[in-house]
């Protein structure tokens, strides 16, 4: 239908006036008058090292970043493997097809270093999430969590369930994950506190796959099970296959701490199998990134140097995504702290860590 002017304009001075203040974008909009609301034209990938569920929530990050923040889209993009080659390639491909800005779990935290200097020199921003590149590096800014402190605290807290005596071991991570090696030194750090008390029996790596985490752990239980006091998952997949392997076992002697909220570990921890984890906060990592990489993308934002960053061995320009113990006590409300995490650093991000026009 066709409207001449005067009536178009009749109809659109009534639409104005009976709508509150807050309707009156989306009043016009109804009549279709564009551009008067901005909205971004940005494209936007979150690429992660590979297939995992932890990246699971950017996927649903990404959407509600692209609504909630009127950016024209924010796509998860998956490698087919854990190599370094595939993610590259990604990028690449993913950049010809005109997308405008990258968040990147890096794959190698040296190795990506090379792809993010090309997007750079294409004035194509990108940021590392969940885990950083190692400085010198043209990555915006790192978001993530603090896995140093999550480890250190985790540990603690299973010290503090084993009543501060016994034997642990620890379930690292992937050996390429830039993240377990401060991990491994966290909960070395945190042992080495207890002036002996307690004692780290082993630390069993690249235990955050499937098949290996199965073979592992259970070799592990069937073979030491008696020498052990506590275990600590600082992975994902270990934290699973342990809450289910002491779950068989049936005995909750030996105390776990894991990362991570799978409702399998959730459910260990209401039947008192598993003493806690850590959670982190990747729907986060992914939703407040988009949210950044959009404004920096836009070009009328620009990363603030001497902004108040966190320095960590691999980085100094480090913003803590959050973490925070999931035991008995706040199974229930957890996922309401970490929200309120979310929103606290989305909020004030452009306020502390960018200079804007």
């Amino acid at each position: 239908m066709v409207l001449a002017r005067e009536e178009f304009m009749k109809l659109l001075c009534d639409a104005i006036r009976g709508l509150a203040a807050s309707s009156i974008l989306a009043g016009l909009a109804t009549f279709g008058v564009v551009g008067l609301a901005q909205a971004s034209d940005n494209k936007i990938a979150l690429i992660p090292g590979g297939p995992h569920p932890y990246f699971a929530p950017w996927e649903q990050a990404a959407a509600d970043a692209k609504k909630d923040f009127g950016i024209a889209a924010v796509d998860f993009k998956v490698p087919q493997e854990w190599k370094l080659n595939l993610q590259t390639e990604l990028v690449e491909s993913l950049a010809a097809q005109g997308y405008t800005a990258f968040g990147i779990f890096p794959g190698d935290a040296v190795g990506i270093n090379s792809t993010m200097t090309e997007l750079k020199d294409s004035s194509i921003p990108s940021a590392a999430l969940a885990g950083c590149a190692q400085d010198p590096t043209d990555a915006a800014f790192c978001l993530g969590t603090d896995v140093y402190n999550s480890a250190y605290l985790g540990t603690k807290e299973l010290i503090k369930a084993m009543g501060g005596k016994g034997a642990i071991v620890h379930l690292a991570g992937l050996l390429v994950d830039p993240n377990t090696t401060l991990r491994v030194k966290a909960v070395e750090t945190a042992v080495g506190e207890t002036n002996g008390e307690v004692t780290l029996l082993q630390t069993v790596a690249d235990t955050d796959a499937q098949e290996a985490a199965d073979q592992k752990i259970n070799a592990l239980l069937a073979a030491q099970k008696d020498e052990i006091g506590g275990m600590i998952a600082t992975g994902y997949i270990p934290s699973v296959v342990a809450s289910k392997s002491l779950r068989t076992l049936g005995d909750k002697r030996i105390k776990f701490i894991g990362i991570d909220d799978d409702p399998i570990v959730l459910e260990a921890i209401k039947d008192g199998f598993v003493a806690g984890t850590m959670a982190q906060n990747p729907y986060g990592q992914g939703y407040i990134g988009a949210y950044v990489l959009d404004l920096l993308a836009g070009g009328g934002c620009t990363i603030k140097e001497d902004a108040t960053w966190i320095e960590t061995p691999q980085t100094k320009r480090f913003i803590d995504s959050g973490t925070l113990v999931i035991n008995a006590d706040n199974l229930t409300t957890y996922k309401d702290d970490l929200k309120k995490v979310t929103t606290d650093i989305q909020s004030s991000f452009k306020d502390k860590y960018l200079t804007c026009k």
